[in-house]
């Protein structure tokens, strides 16, 4: 299995080498410094892209709505002096980081979100397998059920899953959790 990728869009070519540095003896590595360069390299092969919301030749802003129009499953963390704002509400980034940003949190920022992404697919798959059992349950007596190998199947996948969201759960630090779930309930 290959390393996650990462795209990093920044257009201060020291920064951009220091964050790449960071990275590279974890992830594939790619770096653009600006927001065209990052509409035209970024695809689908990337896990993780952090973005600057200031380049010179537009709005970091611009490159995360292509990557959520193209329809990319990656995540992308704000990675920026840009303090944030009421606008960040309808964006669809997955993490904000405001500068200057140290090694050890770029790399936990991107532990969090690939653990995320493993997260969203085992959650999806859940769901998927929870709706055919439910179909199979209310359709099948039992008996028919419990003697079946393709049922049978289905529902120790669904054991492993809720084993494996366990495990994940317990990677994940409170921090990254309540980080997850911050400010729901509050009025």
């Amino acid at each position: 299995m290959s390393d996650p990728s990462v795209l990093v869009v920044e257009d201060e070519p020291d920064i951009a080498a220091l964050y790449a540095g960071f990275l590279e003896e974890r992830y594939d590595v790619a770096v653009a410094e600006t927001a065209a360069d990052a509409i035209e390299q970024v695809d689908a092969t990337f896990d993780v892209v952090l973005l600057d919301r200031r380049l010179p030749d537009g709005s970091g802003d611009d490159v995360l709505d292509h990557i959520r129009d193209a329809g990319y499953d990656c995540r992308v963390a704000m990675v920026t002096a840009v303090e944030p704002d009421f606008d960040i509400v309808d964006m669809g980034f997955d993490l904000y980081l405001t500068k200057p940003v140290s090694r050890s949190k770029l790399l936990a920022a991107i532990d969090t979100l690939l653990t995320r992404s493993e997260y969203d697919d085992l959650i999806q798959e859940a769901a998927a397998l929870a709706s055919k059992r439910a179909v199979l349950n209310s359709q099948k007596p039992a008996a028919q059920r419990e003697g079946n190998e393709a049922y049978s199947e289905l529902v120790e996948r669904l054991d492993d899953i809720d084993a494996d969201i366990d495990d994940l759960g317990e990677s994940l630090s409170s921090d990254d959790y309540r980080a997850m779930f911050r400010d729901i309930g509050e009025a």
